[in-house]
């Protein structure tokens, strides 16, 4: 395998890919057929160069001031809007307070994802998704349950700064207190700081006061996800996705775990090598979002008002 910082190659194209050391990682691709577009794709489809970011609020804010560079910024109430977009990133939810998990907002934030995810979809039905809000795995499930897009379409934003050139680190499944830090992989340049600082991973940090402290991070972090899908990088992120049948997770989860993305949403899985005890970590975090996600209410209430 080429040292790190090399590039590897699918189908022609560079797959812009940190390596990680041998044994570590592999690729597997996202579905039976490959996404990359072939030109004869590329001719059927109009240009498309349209985000649109669905919710105003804090974090909406934080995403959108990082597009502001673009010829053309448009707002407004009605989803015909959207019409067209390649990309739509939905960031709006119900807050949780101070203190609260996130998961305690499920249903609330459901019954918003069952009314905008239909208008979304309605108006761009190519769209990729890219899911902001929290909690962001369970909603991500949500959007792919309730939009019937494509799996590789639905992505759940994961970590900022994922993509290095030497320092490789992951943190695997639910973005939230029962996340899975892969100490025993963080390499720089392929160098193991597990090997040479035994205690690494051993410190217990407070999650909420990073939340405190990371102000505006969301913004570039997202911008990054965006970059990568309109521009066609296909760069490595660690995000959201449909994680069943990998690490011996067999319900319909969505965990963060590195992905390749470009034009088409997610083209590859990378799977890495984890310690027995990180592997049972993932499985239980695995299992409290499926416990979660088993009890949400789909069902759609129609109100007809007759006047007579």
């Amino acid at each position: 395998m080429p040292g790190a910082g090399a590039t590897a190659t699918k189908s022609g194209s560079h797959c812009h890919v940190p390596l990680m050391p041998a044994g570590h990682a592999f690729l597997i691709p996202f579905g039976s057929k490959s996404n990359m577009a072939t030109l004869k794709d590329q001719k059927k489809r109009p240009p498309q160069d349209k985000i649109i970011v669905v919710g105003v609020g804090a974090v909406g804010m934080a995403c959108a001031i990082f597009f502001l560079r673009t010829p053309k910024i448009v707002s407004g109430k009605d989803y015909n809007v959207t019409a067209n977009s390649k990309l739509v990133i939905i960031t709006a939810w119900a807050c949780e307070q101070e203190g609260e998990s996130r998961l305690n907002l499920v249903q609330p934030n459901v019954n918003i994802f069952k009314f905008i995810i239909p208008n979304v979809v309605k108006y761009s039905t190519n769209c990729n998704l890219l899911i902001v809000s929290n909690p962001v795995d369970i909603l991500t499930y949500v959007a792919w349950k309730i939009s019937g897009f494509p799996k590789n379409c639905i992505i759940g934003s994961g970590w900022l700064g994922v993509h290095p050139l030497s320092c490789h680190g992951w943190v695997l499944g639910e973005r939230g207190d029962s996340s899975v830090p892969v100490w025993s992989g963080v390499n720089v340049a392929d160098v193991s700081l597990k090997t040479l600082h035994p205690d690494l991973g051993t410190d217990t940090d407070n999650a909420y006061e990073v939340i405190k402290l990371k102000g505006w991070d969301i913004g570039p972090s997202v911008a990054d996800l965006a970059e990568s899908i309109m521009k066609n990088l296909r760069r490595v992120h660690l995000i959201s996705t449909m994680i069943k049948g990998l690490y011996g997770i067999k319900d319909n989860v969505f965990l963060n775990v590195p992905c390749i993305l470009g034009q088409n949403g997610i083209s590859d899985l990378v799977k890495v090598s984890l310690t027995p005890e990180e592997e049972i970590c993932l499985k239980k975090s695995a299992v409290t979002l499926w416990g979660i996600q088993k009890t949400c209410n789909f069902i759609f209430v129609y109100l007809f008002i007759v006047i007579l």
